[in-house]
């Protein structure tokens, strides 16, 4: 019998260490340009199964578990080692420079956006372009926070630096019906959200250090916001954005169109926070059209 699927391999799941630690990262396709997916909070390059054998059938395509999620490591914070979009870019730049040895097409969802725009800053001569899909905003931030929010929120994240409350806290987060409530909250097609999703993201949840990484993103209120990040970028800029998305507003996403670098926005209606798992089926035609128009004719080394 003729079909029509995909007839790339399965993506091989490997292992690179970074810094002494080991971080998880998948690969599909064997030829044409490099594109590089990121993931959101608490996500992994699992994250991305709908999307990896379809731009693998003509490109090189790699998903990676930044470190803190996924199947890599989870070290405790510490001075030398913080969970920010600063350690997450340069581990972007680093497996960019160590890893792909070439240029690449920087695709991230959530906080995946905000990685790759960090990782292009360190090394903008890597980076060919960039597609943000529905860009966390950072609403909590100490600069947006405002009226009783800005008195009541620092708080709230000084009980959960409490270890003894905040890993209780995360205990009741990282329960399976939570996480499928907190998932029909972020996509607007509720039959997306699966048993196998649900697992995607609750199995690294139960990691050893899971609770510690999660507590120190959470209880941080300052450092970048995409708003920073995106006057210093130079290359082509794509954005996505759910209509419908609750935690990342597409009103106050399209503000973020207007610096030079966004050459295209484009609005998914009915879609929620994470559009490549809850409607691939737009969101890669959208991907390869974009990777066909600033696909450079031959590849060099970084």
């Amino acid at each position: 019998m003729i079909t029509n699927e995909p007839t790339v391999a399965s993506p091989s799941s490997q292992i690179w260490q970074w810094r002494g630690y080991p971080i998880r990262y998948q690969t599909a396709g064997t030829q044409g340009s490099i594109v590089l997916l990121i993931h959101g909070l608490g996500a992994s390059s699992d994250h991305w199964r709908k999307n990896i054998p379809v731009l693998a059938e003509n490109h090189r395509v790699y998903a990676i578990d930044l470190i803190g999620f996924g199947q890599s490591a989870k070290p405790k914070p510490s001075e030398s080692l913080n969970y920010r979009f600063e350690t997450w870019g340069q581990q972007i730049a680093d497996f960019c420079r160590e890893v792909i040895q070439a240029p690449v097409f920087l695709v991230g969802n959530s906080i995946g956006c905000l990685v790759a725009l960090q990782a292009t800053v360190i090394n903008p001569q890597q980076v060919i372009a960039v597609a943000l899909l529905d860009c966390a905003l950072r609403l909590q931030h100490e600069r947006k926070l405002k009226g009783i929010r800005r008195l009541t929120f620092p708080w709230v994240q000084k009980l959960l630096l409490s270890p003894a409350i905040g890993h209780f806290f995360f205990a009741k987060l990282a329960q399976p019906q939570v996480i499928r409530k907190a998932l029909l909250k972020a996509y607007a097609r509720h039959e997306a959200v699966t048993d196998e999703l649900v697992e995607i993201l609750l199995k690294p949840a139960q990691d050893p250090g899971a609770a510690d990484v999660f507590l120190s993103f959470i209880t941080h209120s300052k450092g970048v916001l995409p708003e920073d990040l995106l006057p210093e970028i130079t290359c082509p800029v794509l954005m996505l954005w759910g209509t419908e998305d609750s935690f990342e507003p597409i009103a106050q996403g399209r503000e973020l169109a207007k610096f030079p670098a966004v050459k295209e926005f484009i609005p998914l209606e009915g879609i929620g926070h994470c559009p490549q798992d809850e409607a691939p089926e737009l969101v890669n035609p959208i991907l390869q059209k974009w990777l066909a128009q600033h696909e450079q004719p031959e590849a060099s080394t970084i």
